[in-house]
This record gives structure tokens, sequence and C-alpha cells, in this order.
């Protein structure tokens, strides 16, 4: 079984456009989880179609806890999105992943509060699988691409993820580097738990902006700081983007994570909400479908 690539790619602070898009086009796409941080761009790198949201909006005028993650997911899988590679700036909280450094992230601590975590819920429960929250194809293949934009890259990382909008006080900030994280940032979740919950393989480049402030050496975090390393890194993540697409394998071979809700779901089909059912037409479409 093969098909065809569709990528959908999430842009963090710093990246609102993809200049590389060929036959680019803004195109609203509406979910039923509310509205989207924006419109999708539209448009194909190569032969491979690619679809293009903004996390924070055009502007960067929507604040982390804000970010409607779930009708984000919602449409780019409307937007026909087999596949999903965000990037995130983040602080770092080791001392080997320094400011430009991109960092692979392979796994997450939550931290974050209130945001609606899941699709699913009274009248269809489903319970999916996140011991491994990323695709390891997807990040490989960006990993490989990062040196191909001439970056350096480090994989393997656990990205802890805050609420925000605040930066972290520097006793957590030790706190989480005793966790074990090595990233911290404000937006990777629940956009992980939700794409896979929708069936799309996910990875996550993240681009450190800055070392939190643990590292007493270092002045504490502020936006002129990040603002002057986004800058830097955004160029970066769009070479990183190119030469991603562009050395996909010609088909696309099923993924695990294509079939993620099988076995998932726990509620009797007699018991089911067919007004939660007709909210999950496109993120449960396979499934409900029979497919």
């Amino acid at each position: 079984m093969s098909g065809e690539w569709v990528i959908g790619i999430i842009g963090g602070s710093g990246l609102y456009k993809l200049d590389a898009l060929e036959d680019q086009q803004w195109i609203e796409v509406s979910s039923p989880w509310g509205t989207p941080s924006d419109e999708i761009l539209c448009g194909r790198i190569g032969h491979t179609k690619v679809r293009f949201l903004p996390r924070h909006g055009r502007g960067h005028r929507i604040v982390p806890g804000e970010v409607n993650a779930r009708a984000n997911i919602d449409a780019l899988k409307r937007a026909g999105c087999t596949d999903i590679l965000a990037v995130s700036a983040v602080g770092s909280l080791n001392d080997d992943l320094p400011p430009g450094r991109a960092v692979m992230v392979e796994q997450f601590i939550d931290q974050t509060k209130g945001r609606p975590a899941s699709f699913y819920g009274t009248g269809f429960v489903a319970h999916v699988s996140m011991a491994d929250p990323t695709c390891a194809r997807l990040s490989q293949w960006c990993a490989d691409a990062v040196e191909m934009a001439g970056g350096e890259v480090s994989d393997g990382a656990t990205y802890m993820a805050i609420e925000g909008p605040q930066f972290s006080t520097r006793a957590e900030s030790k706190l989480y580097r005793q966790w074990g994280a090595d990233v911290i940032g404000m937006t990777a979740m629940p956009e992980a738990r939700l794409a896979r919950e929708a069936e799309l393989p996910y990875a996550l480049m993240t681009l450190v902006t800055d070392y939190d402030c643990w590292k007493e050496d270092e002045e504490p975090v502020s936006v002129d700081q990040v603002i002057e390393q986004l800058n830097a890194n955004s160029e970066m993540a769009r070479k990183t983007i190119e030469h991603f697409v562009k050395t996909l394998p010609e088909h696309r071979s099923p993924s695990p994570i294509d079939f993620a809700l099988e076995d998932s779901v726990i509620t009797a089909v007699e018991m089911h909400d067919k007004t939660l059912l007709a909210k999950l037409d496109a993120v449960a479409g396979r499934l409900l479908q029979g497919g």
C-alpha cells in the first residue's frame, strides 16, 4: 500500500508564511471545534502538496493558552493532511543545546492547564497510546533536512510544556531540569495529543532561542532577546522545511499512527452520541466510515 503525501506544517513563533510554496493560496477551513488560528496556506513544494498553518496567526496575535489546537488539527485533517511537521521556539534546559540549535522532540512532559486536550468525550470515549508521541520517521527526515540546510541538530529531546504566557520562575526552571526536560515551550501540548487522536503522524522541530532562567550566568530571557534569535532561526526553518519536503520518498507508505484509533474506542455502539460523532467526521472519519 502506498499513497500521496500531504504535509501539514504548523508554524511557530517567527514562522508565519512559507515563501517556497508554489501556487500558494490562503484558504479558509471551517471546523466544528471552533476557529483555527488562521486560514491555511495551500500550495506545493515540488510535487508534494503542503498545507501551512501559523499557530499564533499572522502577526502573532494569539496567546499560547488560547490557541485552539483542536480546531487547528481538525482543519489540517480536513485540508487532506497525511502528516504534520510542527515548528516551535523553545528555551533550553540543557547546557548542550545552545541558542540557534534545532532540536527534534521525542517525549513530552505536559504542565499546561485547562486546555481542551481531546476530541473525544462522553458518548464516544477513546484512549489512544501516547507512549511514543512523535513520529520517528518524520523526525529523522527532518533532522537530516536541518543538516542539509546548514544547521546543527540534536534529537531525542524531552519537551516541557508550560501554560505561559509568562516565562518560568528560576525555581521551576531548575525543577524541570531535574525532571529530565531538555527544552521548554508553551504550545506543543495538547497539539501533539490531538494529532495522535486524529491519526496524524506528528514531528516537532524546536528551535532554541535562549537558555531558560536556570542558567544564572545568563541574563533572564526577554522578548527582545527571543525576537532577535527568532529572526535568525526562521530562515533556517524555512530552508529545512523545503529540504524536508523535497527529500520525502516518492510514495507514502503507511505508518502505524495512521491506525491509532484501532481498539481505542471503548463506548458501546448503541451509546454513541450522534452530535459528537458529527463533529468527529474528519479526525475519526476512517474509523466511523469503517475504513
